[in-house]
């Protein structure tokens, strides 16, 4: 979305509050992992202050999203939120207009879109759980461990790269 702020610019306002959303598509860069779905747009939330010339952006993204928990495999659903805030300053007032720490007002408009999804897109996560003490998948039989245990010997197996270690232990 692109804003218009000549208003807070010139000191008519000292805040300008904005509420809308993305379409999660290729052409708006939103593209989700590998086996992850969004079920829903981008709702961006947020505004813009003037504080005696110092302009802040503070905005809460969230996004619904659909997949499998990695360490199960049951389907996870959730909703990420990114809390994106930004010091907002004019073209030509800064050294460098490509720093991430800013976003830049060219000619009065304020395009906030490309920053926010792109770090969007950067946190969120690569590994969804289903919970936190997911317990997984048993890698003898395949039971969730997560209803109760399998009724696989529980005999510790060693990994066979360390397996000259195992006996340089028993020799001793």
């Amino acid at each position: 979305m692109v804003l218009d702020i000549t208003s807070l610019i010139s000191g008519k306002v000292k805040r300008i509050d904005f509420d809308y959303q993305i379409e999660a598509s290729e052409e708006n860069c939103i593209i989700p992992p590998d086996d992850v779905s969004f079920t829903a747009p981008v709702r961006v939330k947020g505004y813009i202050t003037d504080n005696a010339g110092y302009m802040a952006l503070c905005a809460r993204c969230e996004i619904d999203y659909q997949s499998r928990c990695a360490r199960c495999l049951e389907d996870v659903f959730g909703t990420f939120v990114l809390e994106f805030n930004r010091t907002v300053a004019i073209s030509g007032t800064l050294q460098n207009d490509q720093s991430d720490e800013y976003v830049v007002v060219k000619n009065g408009l304020l395009d906030i879109d490309h920053e926010m999804v792109e770090d969007l897109m950067l946190e969120f996560p690569s590994k969804l759980l289903c919970k936190e003490e997911c317990a997984g998948l048993c890698s003898k039989c395949g039971k969730n461990l997560n209803f109760g245990q399998c009724d696989c010997p529980k005999k510790k197996e060693i990994d066979p790269r360390l397996a000259i270690l195992q006996k340089l232990l028993e020799n001793d």
